[in-house]
């Protein structure tokens, strides 16, 4: 109420005041929601693209180590007990060999002749080497070969009626046995294996 001071009569004066106009607040954050939701859409795409190549380069990574250097197998078999005991790990070092020759009493991982799975055994000789099993004992070049890594009185015999049995081997092969010889199928059954069956060299413990 606002009071008349020249005739005294109280009046009601009201003054309409115009609202502002206000831009509807929705339409105002539209654009900036959209611009927001495009931006974390372009950083997810990224990150994801991120990802994805440290995936690929960790296997491509793992897989060179693994074909040309280093891998670690599981033993299935006795074989090679007591050196190798069934169901342990070992390391397989594939580059061994990369620049020098399988040599005697290396245990190797061999592409088997016979079931062309992989096996374990012992190189007994290598290139030339004339081997002869007589009497349960291993000869190499004309000498008894000592092998300290077999079980107290364990026998090499051969796997024919024949008691002796001498085998020499080419150019570029390995006559190769098991540790535990009556378990063992070797180069007694298949003969000397060729280098290219030779996959590398395991690190005994």
């Amino acid at each position: 109420m606002i009071q008349n001071l020249t005739d005294g009569k109280p009046s009601m004066n009201l003054r309409m005041v115009p609202i502002p106009e206000v831009a509807p607040q929705a339409t105002r954050c539209v654009p900036s929601r959209v611009k927001r939701s495009r931006f974390n859409l372009i950083r997810l795409v990224q990150h994801f693209g991120t990802l994805v190549l440290v995936l690929a380069l960790s296997g491509v990574c793992y897989f060179t180590i693994s074909r040309f250097f280093l891998e670690t197998v599981e033993v299935v078999g006795v074989s090679m007990v007591p050196t190798l005991q069934e169901h342990a790990h070992y390391v397989l070092n594939r580059w061994a060999f990369h620049k020098k020759e399988p040599q005697h009493s290396d245990v190797v991982v061999i592409k088997d002749p016979a079931d062309h799975g992989f096996s374990v055994k012992r190189v007994i000789a290598t290139a030339g080497d004339a081997v002869l099993l007589k009497d349960g004992k291993v000869f190499v070049n004309g000498k008894e070969l000592a092998e300290p890594y077999l079980n107290p009185n364990t026998h090499t015999y051969t796997y024919s009626q024949a008691k002796e049995q001498l085998i020499t081997c080419g150019k570029d092969h390995y006559f190769v046995l098991g540790d535990n010889r009556p378990q063992s199928i070797d180069s007694r059954s298949y003969g000397p294996v060729p280098r290219e069956n030779v996959l590398g060299l395991v690190l005994v413990r």
